[in-house]
């Protein structure tokens, strides 16, 4: 992605009759929550500590952003939240619902009922429209459209004139926003995105990021973001830093000085 800076986050405008949505009281259950969460890797002299005891709490309807140097732990951290690795020690929920003991099936259906996901390759069906992209989670869960729903998250995203197109005819920023919306059409509890903005260059990322953060603001989501980009991390709400597997600083509204300097600590 191009190193040069993004345009300054915004909030932009309430879409319909959706209302930002309040900051989440201290008090409210968090979206997701990791305690001890522990993950190791190979045996003897190849063992590798991904994770080192980490507890986290993940607010709800916030923009957590997920930073650290490369082989921090950033992406096993998302993996064993969203429920695509499993823990060597520790607990993992997820909307109230702990992750430990779950099989591949139950697992499964948690993941469709209650977590959406936004990669960096888009992972758009070729042979499918826009729309058809949109609502193919729906219809894989056997799932009735809730048509409501579907508009206001088109809409949120700009989409409503090219639903009818495919992924050939949209360009990187369009296909990550219909990635986008067909996370958000589910409704689900908690969205996670892996580096988004890996392969746009910074225009079409400073889109993407505002389209994130509008969803968090305007629509209640909660979104939980992997990112290495400074400026990136700044569109969150709240940052988490990793560094050598476990948490070093989880910052508030952090600037992009403050999110260096953090990235430049290491854990005593």
């Amino acid at each position: 992605m191009s190193t040069a800076a993004f345009p300054s986050p915004s909030t932009g405008s309430p879409i319909g009759s959706q209302t930002p949505s309040p900051t989440s009281s201290p008090s409210a259950a968090p979206a997701a929550r990791a305690t001890g969460l522990t993950k190791t890797y190979g045996q003897g002299d190849n063992l590798v500590h991904a994770l080192r005891g980490v507890d986290l709490e993940i607010s709800r309807a916030r923009f957590t952003a997920i930073m650290g140097p490369s082989g921090s732990g950033k992406s096993t951290l998302m993996h064993c939240l969203a429920g695509l690795d499993a823990a060597t020690a520790g607990e993992v929920e997820v909307a109230g619902r702990r992750l430990a003991g779950l099989d591949d099936t139950a697992l499964t259906l948690f993941r469709r009922e209650h977590i959406g996901f936004v990669f960096q390759a888009f992972n758009l069906l070729p042979m499918l429209t826009a729309g058809q992209n949109i609502l193919l989670p729906l219809e894989l869960a056997g799932r009735s459209v809730d048509r409501d729903r579907y508009d206001a998250v088109v809409t949120l995203l700009g989409l409503a004139d090219r639903l009818g197109h495919r992924p050939s005819e949209l360009s990187g920023g369009q296909q990550q926003r219909v990635a986008i919306a067909r996370a958000l059409v589910c409704d689900p509890d908690i969205v996670f995105a892996d580096e988004p903005t890996g392969n746009l260059d910074s225009e079409a990322s400073a889109e993407i990021l505002g389209h994130l953060r509008r969803s968090v603001h305007e629509a209640g989501m909660t979104v939980v973001m992997v990112t290495h980009e400074l400026e990136a991390a700044a569109y969150a709400d709240e940052v988490v830093v990793l560094h050598d597997g476990a948490v070093s600083a989880h910052l508030v509204e952090p600037t992009v000085d403050v999110l260096t300097a953090a990235l430049r600590r290491r854990v005593a």
